[in-house]
């Protein structure tokens, strides 16, 4: 009589999550996304440009004060450390959040005032202390900030005072709004003039697209920085500050463009001769449809990449321009014309918090770069 033995089969493992190979149900969105998350540094550097963004579109409430108060008592005032500690003289404890007074003294050499911080003297911090009424976006009337001082004439100048007293923490926060705007507004723009130029560029060919390239080649050949000034120096003096906003980022948009339809169309060259590309033809799509719904999508990756590395070029471009005096000018704040200040080395030397703005734009640049490369690598369908 036979026996029929039964070999246990050990299960194999299962594959976890994060392995596992997506199924032909996962969309696109969810599949790039679950790429992204596996790229670290652009992870992080994602959420530091949404708090940039935050930062930005919250100025009003985050800064302490409005960024044209002035103090001519505290002009070039040091920084203020915040401390979450004190001890009294007789060996109590206090636990809360303060800053340290000032106290001044005159340079017997430059005979000029010097302001040192005096640890004998605290005001206590606050949040959502009571302030002057604004209006937050411009619409929305409010009269609390984030933090403050609970003392109405308190000084506060976390990260110092520029030469007529203003505090350089609220200033950073409001030139936040107009630099990293400028640089989205314009890539924005230049992505719409990229595309339809790039794309029917390339779908088309022909006397078009000789023309098209003819024109590309003579801006680009162009020298930029002396096109830069020359274009901002012939603004009129007499624009309001809204106006030349938007005609830098006019003109920024309309040197932004030649990149990104250089790229759109190299890719519809290529891809005008594909199969699923005939194949569209001849169901009787429109040449719309087969741009936008077939073409476009397939070579997103380069479009991601190229959008989200021009805004640093954008927000780097509207801060030269306005660090040479050609760009925005006051009463506007941007990183650029904060760092107008930074230009006297003498002041420099004694005030080098004026330099803070700069730190930003690297900070900001960098994240944004790293942002980039990660949704690229993300949305690249040959990725690994």
């Amino acid at each position: 009589m036979a026996v029929t033995t039964h070999v246990p089969v050990a299960a194999e493992p299962e594959a976890s999550a994060e392995r596992r190979a997506p199924t032909g149900r996962e969309s696109q969105v969810r599949m790039t996304w679950r790429r992204f998350k596996q790229h670290q540094l652009a992870f992080v550097s994602l959420w530091i440009v949404v708090l940039f963004y935050l930062v930005a579109v919250f100025a009003e409430f985050i800064a302490p004060m409005d960024a044209s108060t002035y103090n001519p008592r505290y002009t070039y005032a040091p920084p203020q450390g915040i401390h979450f500690v004190a001890v009294d003289p007789d060996g109590s404890w206090h636990f809360g959040p303060y800053v340290n007074g000032y106290k001044t003294e005159i340079d017997p050499e430059a005979l000029r005032r010097v302001f040192t911080i005096d640890p004998e003297v605290r005001h206590p911090l606050g949040f959502f202390v009571e302030s002057e009424p604004y209006r937050l976006l411009g619409f929305i009337p409010m009269q609390h900030k984030l933090f403050g001082t609970v003392e109405p004439d308190a000084p506060l100048y976390v990260i110092g005072a520029d030469r007529l007293g203003r505090d350089q923490l609220s200033r950073l926060i409001h030139g936040t709004r107009i630099s990293l705007s400028i640089g989205l507004v314009g890539v924005v723009l230049s992505l719409v003039f990229g595309v339809i130029i790039g794309g029917f560029s390339g779908y088309y060919g022909g006397w078009f697209d000789g023309a098209v390239q003819r024109v590309i080649e003579f801006i680009r050949s162009l020298p930029t920085i002396p096109l830069w000034l020359g274009l901002a120096a012939a603004l009129p003096r007499d624009w309001g500050p809204l106006q030349t906003y938007f005609a830098i980022t006019l003109i920024l948009s309309l040197l932004g463009w030649t990149e990104l339809a250089r790229v759109v169309r190299g890719r519809f060259l290529a891809l005008r001769t594909e199969d699923f590309v005939t194949a569209a033809q001849l169901d009787g799509a429109s040449d719309y449809r087969i741009i936008v719904r077939h073409m476009v999508p397939s070579f997103m990756s380069h479009i991601i990449a190229a959008t989200t590395l021009a805004i640093p070029g954008m927000i780097l471009a509207e801060t030269a321009l306005s660090f040479l005096g050609l760009g925005l000018q006051a009463p506007i704040v941007s990183w650029g014309t904060l760092l107008q200040d930074a230009q006297n080395i003498r002041t420099l030397a004694g005030a080098p918090w004026l330099l803070s703005p700069g730190i930003v734009v690297v900070v900001a640049i960098l994240a944004m770069n790293f942002l980039g490369d990660g949704l690229r690598d993300a949305a690249d369908p040959y990725g690994r």
